[in-house]
């Protein structure tokens, strides 16, 4: 009995798409400037994003609304109102509870008069799908900017943010906006414990 518990146990994580290994990396600049900072300022960009296999997000928008729709008339419509509403409602706020937990000290919110800002430019997601028999985790892709609060223009810092995997303990994300939350959850905790260590 134990052996083929075994067996259909290794079967199981066979069949289990490989993780998704996400990936942090300076492409310019240096987070010194940040060294003694406690606080920075935070923004969110969602202009230019891809989606899935969409080049523009507003293509995608446009084709899921009108399948939406199409299954019953208005469903559409919420399902847009969602998908922009999460933003501010779940995946900003879960980017920034595990950034501030992980942060060791630094702390990202809404800080306007903080010297700094870091600006968190989604630049690619994947939805997912979770249809019981079948799933496909969620991902999302960013670019990091660390700028002057006072003079934008001016970067200290650019980092790229790439495959941060976006799916819940035991799979019961059938929620597009909990998959992709889960993304941006992953991406803060990431991104603070990588602070960390370059700015130790």
């Amino acid at each position: 009995m134990r052996k083929h518990l075994l067996t259909a146990a290794f079967a199981l994580l066979a069949a289990l798409p490989p993780a998704t290994a996400q990936k942090i990396k300076l492409q310019e600049g240096s987070l010194a400037p940040l060294n003694g900072i406690s606080k920075l300022n935070i923004q969110y960009d969602y202009s230019d994003m891809s989606v899935g296999k969409f080049d523009k997000e507003a293509d995608y928008l446009e084709k899921k609304k009108a399948d939406y729709n199409k299954d019953e008339a208005g469903k559409g419509d919420r399902w847009e109102a969602s998908w922009k509403n999460d933003r501010a409602a779940r995946f900003e706020p879960q980017f920034e509870e595990l950034f501030n937990k992980y942060g060791a000290g630094l702390t990202v919110g809404k800080y306007p008069s903080e010297k700094y800002t870091l600006v968190f430019k989604t630049t690619f997601t994947e939805p997912g799908f979770n249809v019981h028999v079948m799933r496909k985790n969620a991902l999302i892709n960013a670019e990091v900017l660390i700028i002057e609060t006072a003079s934008p223009s001016t970067v200290i810092a650019r980092l790229s943010l790439d495959k941060s995997p976006g799916r819940t303990f035991g799979g019961y994300d059938y929620d597009t906006g909990e998959r992709i939350q889960e993304a941006y959850a992953a991406a803060g905790k990431a991104l603070a414990k990588y602070f960390e260590k370059e700015r130790n």
